[in-house]
């Protein structure tokens, strides 16, 4: 398993890299701008900018996606 983790100020971000396959849910329903494509994957860059809405959870089509307040 190829599991990232990032841990942020308020939250823990762990995204399932064998599971995502970079078709950018996340990156455009984020309102707060937290996530980018780098290498067809999901990185949350802006991490200490969620606002813990659990958007990207929710709209995940590959469920790769887990988060601490989701």
């Amino acid at each position: 398993m190829d599991i990232k983790t990032w841990d942020g100020d308020k939250v823990t971000i762990s995204i399932d890299y064998d599971k995502c396959n970079g078709n950018g849910a996340c990156v455009e329903i984020c309102p707060a701008s937290v996530y980018e494509l780098q290498n067809n994957k999901s990185v949350p860059v802006h991490i200490d900018e969620c606002i813990e809405c659990c958007a990207c959870v929710e709209n995940c089509p590959q469920q790769a996606i887990k988060h601490s307040s989701c």
